[in-house]
């Protein structure tokens, strides 16, 4: 095989308000091109004003940047790395910038979403042909790695999030503990268009299978589209009232859909989910996700080394590997409909 001569790393993130001016304004980017009514927009602020508009995530990315220097550094291969986001500074944009003028002229992009979906996947690519076009021709290209799900290393770190969070559970009561594996919701309508939901079912069995549970079950959080639109569910909140009607009062959540404990996971869950367990009378433990967990980090590394020295592709389960070069008409854009007005 001929292997493309790539000469930087770059992680590829959706950003995050550091301070409550960001706030409006980073919503605003994220709903760009949608008709959200402004009292929605207000609404999601408000989710940001609890935490001091800060969101985790900008933090976090530099955390996993710091992780993968460091793996770089100790292992090897010996790139530069870079960080540009979708909706926030620092943006992709300004980050292809930098790049070029660092002399950079192909680099390897990891983007923060393990599936496929239009906004995990496609739209991140639509993100850097746009940058590319803004920058010109000096523009490095960047050549995204592939979908992670069912990487023994995104497994080993959510499992490791389970393990612990199931040690918080009394012995008494651990094996009667619901096992309940969240993701982000997305339209029915971008789901039939993608692997999206077979993939983030395929991570919860195999995270399951790693802890020894053979009884689990797939919930989403996260809705943010018109109640008239089909959503992928059961919504958590609406799954926990159901495992407390069967008898359940003891839950671990593990939020594999994320790949680090950012706004979705510290407001709709820990804040929102939990509010409901509280009123149910359930104790509910939240497992952490993959976040930089040395088996997260150093199965970043191996993605690179596919590309760059051409490494065994390392998957669990039986579902065909994600691609490295997506076909042209997978995980199509949503049709962008109207919000319905009061």
């Amino acid at each position: 095989m001929t292997l493309a001569s790539h000469d930087a790393f770059l992680l590829l993130s959706f950003g995050g308000p550091e301070g409550m001016d960001d706030v409006i304004p980073f919503l605003e980017n994220v709903l760009r091109g949608r008709d959200v009514p402004a009292a929605r927009l207000q609404e999601v602020a408000h989710h940001y004003e609890i935490f001091g508009g800060v969101s985790p995530l900008n933090a976090q990315n530099r955390s996993l940047l710091a992780s993968i220097e460091g793996e770089f550094a100790a292992r090897g291969p010996r790139l530069p790395v870079y960080w540009g986001n979708r909706n926030w500074n620092p943006f992709l944009e300004d980050t292809l910038r930098l790049m070029a003028a660092d002399g950079v002229k192909r680099a390897l992009g990891f983007v923060t979403s393990a599936y496929s979906s239009y906004s995990g996947c496609r739209q991140y690519r639509e993100d850097i042909d746009r940058a590319r076009a803004a920058v010109g021709p000096s523009a490095p290209v960047v050549d995204k790695l592939r979908a992670f799900y069912n990487h023994p290393g995104f497994i080993e770190a959510n499992a490791a999030g389970v393990r612990a969070a199931f040690a918080e559970i009394p012995d008494v009561v651990r094996g009667a503990t619901a096992l309940v594996f969240t993701a982000h919701s997305i339209p029915m309508a971008m789901a039939a268009g993608s692997r999206y939901e077979e993939q983030v079912r395929e991570t919860a069995r195999l995270v399951a299978e790693a802890v020894g549970r053979a009884e689990w079950s797939l919930a989403y959080q996260s809705r943010s589209g018109p109640p008239s639109q089909p959503w992928l569910g059961p919504d958590i909140g609406e799954h926990l009232r159901a495992l407390r009607e069967t008898g359940f009062r003891d839950v671990v959540v593990s939020p594999i859909g994320f790949v680090s404990d950012h706004m979705e996971v510290v407001y709709d869950l820990d804040i929102e989910a939990r509010t409901v367990a509280k009123d149910l009378r359930i104790n509910l433990v939240r497992a952490t996700t993959a976040g930089i967990h040395p088996a997260f980090v150093s199965m970043i590394r191996e993605l690179v080394l596919e590309r760059t020295e051409d490494a065994p592709r390392r998957a669990l389960g039986e579902m065909v590997l994600a691609p490295d070069e997506c076909p042209a008409e997978c995980c199509p854009a949503p049709v962008r409909r109207p919000a319905a007005r009061a």
